[in-house]
């Protein structure tokens, strides 16, 4: 079906603004979204002169029309939580974690390692969780790292690794909510102004090198000092025919297929420069990368009999199924931008607002990243909350003095809906995070609080000043000092410690 754009004022914004109203009461998303996409077709039907059916007809005509605008993206997260499923089921994690057992001997070391593991698996925040919490947590409790700990460093390098890693779920999703032929680099353009995610990974290094905690984290330590170490686990000692390169590998050659096949796709071989050639279907080469992890494992299991045929088949109908929740967010945050662009004229009025206003357009960084904050934090979802946001946000900045803008807001956006996200109780991520490191939810929840909130404060004052330098690096820099100082400064009181 053919869409026009009707210009209906005012109403143009209570589509976005009932779906956010219902999903901060409801602490529902899907509902929230849906409602709002028909609130949208029928303000649009009735301006248009049609009638509640052809409202209804449109609902589903504008899904269908986003379904297939983002075909690409729908196959890379169904594939790539294929390869997730097989490499999580093949024994490499338990490989792994014999392996690196006899390398480490002390806090430190397995604090460091720990974070670096949960750096490297950035391809989807939920495998990072799991596998990182199954991995390390017999050794960081033969060694006396406490289970919220432990629970923080795995919750602090997943969202914010993916949301500023270029091939993982979270890249694709951002890229396909811009809405436009350069989403992809317009994403890789708002990671040095995604202070949150580089803060976080920051402040996780550095207190596993240093061993500098406060507040209730520093109490959970010194609990965790006085407890005598727990009979040496049997995790790792189950029979496995997995190894090392069983978890490797998959992950190695989907990533270097991914970026040889978005080279590939955008015409690389053909004469077209790189940076081009990455962003002209940068979906369809991350298909490309996901099929080849997935091939990999295939060869790698199946001979080895590390799964049988019907097993490995099951394995990857299973990993499909778990990308459905999400899947269903991005659909219904896809068909709600497009009732607001290409209906009903949202973006001409909030344009118009905008630019009739007097607001210094500097504050809009630190004003949506405090929104984004609240809004994350109320639903749960960071996925749901840039879904809602990023439409709204390009919109403004489509006015006339803003397009500047558009960056750093985006990345102010992503950081909100991942420090949200981190800090909630209802947050997938979050709990997924005490469930990998077996550690009590709300002790989880109460000893990453401070830590998470202390690099919010920090981001604010960097949006302050970026918001009016437009530039990342001098913003980011000083956040980064004021960061390592509050954390010298914190560690030395007992401030939240009893």
């Amino acid at each position: 079906m053919e869409f026009t754009m009707i210009e209906t004022g005012w109403l143009s914004i209570l589509p976005p603004v009932i779906a956010i109203a219902l999903a901060l009461l409801t602490k529902e998303v899907y509902s929230s979204l849906f409602i709002g996409i028909v609130s949208g077709m029928l303000i649009y039907a009735f301006a248009s002169g049609g009638t509640i059916i052809s409202a209804a007809a449109m609902t589903f005509d504008m899904m269908s029309s986003k379904i297939s605008d983002n075909s690409y993206m729908i196959i890379f997260l169904a594939l790539l939580w294929a390869v997730v499923s097989l490499v999580s089921r093949s024994g490499g994690s338990q490989a792994y974690g014999k392996w690196v057992e006899t390398r480490l001997k002390s806090k430190r070391a397995a604090a460091f390692a720990t974070s670096l593991l949960g750096i490297l698996i950035f391809i989807d925040d939920g495998f990072n969780c799991l596998t990182v919490g199954t991995v390390m947590r017999p050794i960081t409790d033969r060694l006396r790292i406490s289970r919220e700990k432990l629970a923080y460093i795995i919750d602090a390098t997943a969202a914010p690794v993916c949301i500023i890693a270029p091939v993982s779920s979270w890249a694709v999703a951002v890229a396909s909510e811009v809405s436009a032929t350069d989403g992809f680099h317009v994403f890789l353009s708002t990671i040095p102004y995604n202070f949150y995610a580089l803060l976080t990974i920051l402040m996780v290094i550095f207190i596993s090198y240093s061993g500098k905690d406060f507040g209730p984290m520093k109490k959970a330590e010194e609990d965790a000092l006085l407890k005598t170490p727990e009979e040496e686990q049997d995790t790792f000692r189950e029979k496995t025919k997995g190894r090392v390169y069983d978890l490797v590998l998959p992950i190695l050659v989907l990533i270097i297929c991914a970026i040889l096949g978005m080279a590939y796709v955008g015409g690389f071989f053909e004469g077209v420069s790189f940076s081009e050639a990455i962003g002209y279907n940068p979906t369809a080469g991350l298909s490309l990368g996901a099929f080849a992890g997935l091939l990999t494992a295939m060869v790698l299991y199946l001979p080895r009999k590390l799964m049988t045929p019907k097993g490995f088949i099951d394995c990857i109908v299973g990993g499909i199924s778990n990308i459905v929740p999400p899947m269903l967010i991005l659909i219904l945050s896809w068909s709600l931008g497009g009732v607001c662009r290409q209906l009903i004229g949202t973006g001409l009025f909030i344009s118009g607002f905008v630019s009739s206003s007097n607001l210094p357009l500097g504050f809009l960084p630190v004003l949506i990243f405090v929104i984004a904050a609240l809004m994350s934090f109320s639903m749960g979802t960071s996925w749901g909350t840039f879904g809602m946001l990023i439409p709204i946000i390009t919109m403004i900045c489509e006015t006339e003095g803003a397009g500047i803008f558009l960056i750093p807001a985006l990345g102010a956006t992503l950081a909100g809906s991942v420090y949200g996200d981190h800090c909630s109780p209802i947050s997938d991520t979050t709990i997924l995070a005490s469930t990998g490191a077996d550690c009590v939810h709300i002790r989880h929840v109460e000893t990453q609080l401070p830590y998470a909130t202390l690099v919010a404060v920090v981001c604010a004052v960097g949006y302050l000043i970026a918001g009016f330098l437009l530039s990342p690096w001098v913003p980011l820099l000083l956040s980064a000092a004021l960061l390592i100082g509050a954390i010298f400064l914190l560690s030395r009181t007992e401030i939240g410690t009893k």
